[in-house]
Order: C-alpha cells, then sequence, then structure tokens
C-alpha cells in the first residue's frame, strides 16, 4: 500500500535510509524539512511510503520549483527489489509532477548503481550529464538524468505507457 509519508514515518524511513544509503544518508532534519513543505494548499512536494503490513518497505519524494520537477529519493529495501515497487513509487511522483504542472523531471543517480539508472531508463528518463564528487562522503559522481514532456501529453510523465507495465526494479 502507498500513503502520504507523516511526520510519524520518519524514524522507519531513516532506518532504511541508513541500511540503503550508509555512507550519504540523509538525515532527520532533511526529512523533517521536506515534510514542513509536502503539505497544505502551497505544498512543493510530496512525498510517500510503502507498507507491507505495519512496516514500511519503501518510501520517495519529489520536489517542484515552477515548471521541474526533482526527484528527490526513491529507496525500496532489498527484500522488495525486483517486485515492481519501484516502478509504481516512481509512477506516483511523475503523477504529483504532473500535479504540480511540471514540464520536466530531474533527478540525480549514483552512477554505479545501475539498478536505479535501468529503472529510470524504462521511463524514459534520458541522462544529460554528470555532477562530479556530488555523493559525499565517498566522493561519488551522480548521473543527471531528465524526462520531459511529450508535446502532446500534458504531463510530466509524458506518454510513456506505465499502467500495466511489467517493471523488474
Amino acid at each position: 500500500m502507498l500513503r502520504e509519508m507523516r511526520w510519524w514515518d520518519i524514524d522507519p524511513v531513516l532506518e532504511l535510509e541508513r541500511d540503503l544509503f550508509p555512507d550519504d544518508a540523509w538525515s532527520r532534519g532533511m526529512f523533517w524539512s521536506e515534510l514542513a513543505h509536502a503539505r497544505g494548499p502551497e505544498a512543493t512536494r510530496k512525498y510517500l511510503v510503502a507498507e507491507a503490513g505495519e512496516r514500511i518497505v519503501g518510501y520517495a519524494g519529489v520536489a517542484s520549483s515552477g515548471e521541474q520537477a526533482d526527484i528527490q529519493t526513491i529507496a525500496v529495501t532489498r527484500e522488495y527489489w525486483g517486485t515492481g515497487l519501484g516502478g509504481r513509487l516512481l509512477t506516483e511522483l511523475l503523477r504529483a509532477a504532473t500535479a504540480f504542472e511540471c514540464a520536466e523531471v530531474m533527478l540525480e543517480c549514483r552512477v554505479d548503481n545501475v539498478r536505479a539508472q535501468k529503472l529510470y531508463e524504462r521511463f524514459g528518463f534520458e541522462a544529460i550529464g554528470f555532477r562530479r564528487g556530488y555523493y559525499q562522503p565517498g566522493n561519488v559522481d551522480a548521473l543527471v538524468m531528465r524526462l520531459t514532456t511529450k508535446p502532446d501529453s500534458g504531463s510530466a510523465a509524458g506518454s510513456a505507457p506505465v499502467q500495466g507495465t511489467q517493471i523488474n526494479d
């Protein structure tokens, strides 16, 4: 089940964050700051959690600014890799970008995270550059990727089929 992330989700999200990204995990303050911009009529963020029973098994977030959205984070616990959960989270972030009226969606992905890169490519993201030493403290480069709105689609998700698509992330 996917639902909106709330403040009481921060501790279990941090556990998953530290497990999956031990060298460059977000802090509690970073999540609090993002969630502060995720509610109300002036919201510029959308954060979700994926639950299996009472346990959080994934989370994701997007930020919007003008006509551009930025995928801030997507994470899925290892036991759910290959189930399509990452694709469902990404689909919801792209829907949020459309609701924010964004014409393009950007993201950074570790150059060594091939699994994530393949997911983004399946959704139509294209590599447009690198950010050297972006992920600290490990000094790992980021691949910058972009998805632009198809001219006739009117949404950040473009016309790429996502409903019913088999996604092996």
